[in-house]
């Protein structure tokens, strides 16, 4: 008689953790916050194809209209580390939800408005409710989605958001030119409608408790939110967090000060083509940055290292913006060629995001992104206004219907803001430090001497 079978010996525990199963309904809940942050891109440009008609319909000059534009990125800025507080603390659906109805309502009264100083305070309310888009499409992807993939989902939003851009300075500058900037604003206050109740519908604010035997790369292993106040205080002690959003700072300025806003003018006065070719051309610089995005961060994923992607990114800009704005005799064609690889070489900043996140704790990451993503906003905040300054000092009093005209040598002397920016963006990327793509833990605790 055969004896027995031995039992089979247990299996040993496999040295790589399974892979992390992600709800369906985990990236119906992201892709709603990066469709917000294409709707805050379509917003953000917007007045870069409505200069001439907010000239017209306000009479003001180049800085005024600057400034109109620039309210959005303080209300924007300001908000940042706020909205990550809020975040981290209620949770993406409802903060979310609220911020969608409150961009909506901008629009709103934008389209209304009889005076400027209404104008400013439709833009502003813009600004507010954009704010919580990125961050909030972060906070997502740091609860719900593969840490191991942060850098590239991160990317992927910021491709989103800049879809928003080239579309907004491409084809909806017909829709403009169709329907006059006032019903299109109306136009964009009846989406936010729908898309605060998709945000309701679909975005759930964390999974359920980990089992026992979750992987340890599982997004669901975030702690419970503390007090606002800690949060705060932890990310504000993180020295990196302020070189990172220098960083962001300056690589944002040539995207927003340039591509958001002065690049329209100044391609229509250096090669004489209308405003809707102009958009066209400037859009390239987003779709750059919105194909750099999730390529540079896939890079780094991939190689496990952020800061050369970082030098990769400032380097290509530099060149290739340099050689859009100043080279001689450049033909249209490879102006645009130019446009597009600035912007996908400034995009490659999208990786400052994900250092930003493993250079501090989950409780605190929301708040983190925040600070890092109003000085990316400042920019606009700073540089768009600043260039028009610039160029009212430089106005020989020329108009065109209304309109202010400046010359090209005008442009060109008040875009030298934009390789001081890139080359100061280089000496801050010095300093910052590598975490070679690990998340973040505490340090082991120091045993008494």
């Amino acid at each position: 008689m055969n004896a027995p079978a031995a039992p089979a010996p247990s299996a040993a525990p496999s040295r790589q953790p399974p892979r992390q199963t992600v709800p369906l309904l985990a990236y119906a809940g992201w892709l709603v916050a990066a469709v917000f942050f294409f709707y805050a891109w379509v917003l953000r440009v917007a007045p870069s194809i409505t200069v001439e008609p907010l000239m017209r319909d306000f009479a003001v000059g180049g800085a005024i209209v600057g400034n109109l534009s620039a309210v959005y990125f303080w209300a924007y800025a300001v908000l940042q580390i706020p909205c990550g507080l809020f975040t981290d603390r209620w949770g993406p659906r409802r903060v979310l939800t609220v911020a969608i109805l409150a961009t909506g309502l901008g629009c709103a009264v934008m389209g209304f408005a009889p005076s400027i100083e209404l104008a400013y305070a439709g833009r502003a309310l813009i600004g507010f409710g954009a704010a919580f888009a990125f961050v909030g499409g972060m906070v997502i992807a740091g609860i719900w989605l593969p840490a191991r993939r942060f850098a590239f989902f991160s990317g992927v939003a910021l491709a989103v958001g800049l879809a928003g851009g080239v579309i907004g300075q491409g084809p909806l500058a017909a829709a403009v030119a169709a329907l006059g900037w006032r019903d299109y604003m109306v136009a964009l206050a009846g989406w936010a409608l729908i898309h605060a109740l998709l945000a309701w519908l679909l975005i759930r604010d964390r999974p359920p408790r980990p089992a026992p035997d979750k992987p340890a790369d599982s997004a669901a292993a975030v702690p419970r939110p503390e007090p606002m106040r800690r949060s705060l205080v932890r990310a504000l002690r993180q020295p990196q967090n302020y070189l990172l959003a220098a960083f962001a700072f300056l690589l944002s300025v040539p995207i927003l000060g340039f591509g958001g806003l002065w690049g329209v003018p100044y391609t229509v006065a250096r090669f004489g083509v209308d405003t809707a070719a102009a958009g066209f051309a400037m859009a390239a610089m987003l779709l750059g940055v919105a194909c750099g995005g999730p390529l540079w961060g896939l890079l780094s994923d991939r190689l496990g290292r952020r800061k050369p992607v970082l030098l990769a990114g400032g380097v290509l800009g530099l060149a290739a913006a340099g050689v859009a704005i100043y080279a001689p005799g450049l033909p249209f064609g490879a102006f645009r060629v130019c446009v597009f690889l600035a912007g996908f070489g400034a995009s490659a900043m999208v990786t400052a995001f994900a250092l930003g996140r493993e250079h501090n704790d989950a409780r605190s990451a929301g708040t983190a992104l925040g600070l890092i993503n109003m000085c990316t906003v400042l920019s606009g905040a700073v540089s768009q206004p600043l260039i028009g300054l610039l160029l009212d000092l430089s106005w020989t009093g020329e108009t065109v219907n209304g309109a202010r005209v400046y010359a090209v040598a005008a442009y060109q002397e008040a875009f030298l803001l934009l390789p001081a920016c890139y080359l100061a963006g280089l000496l801050v990327w010095l300093a910052l430090r590598e975490t070679h793509a690990r998340p973040f833990s505490e340090p082991e605790p120091q045993a008494p001497a």
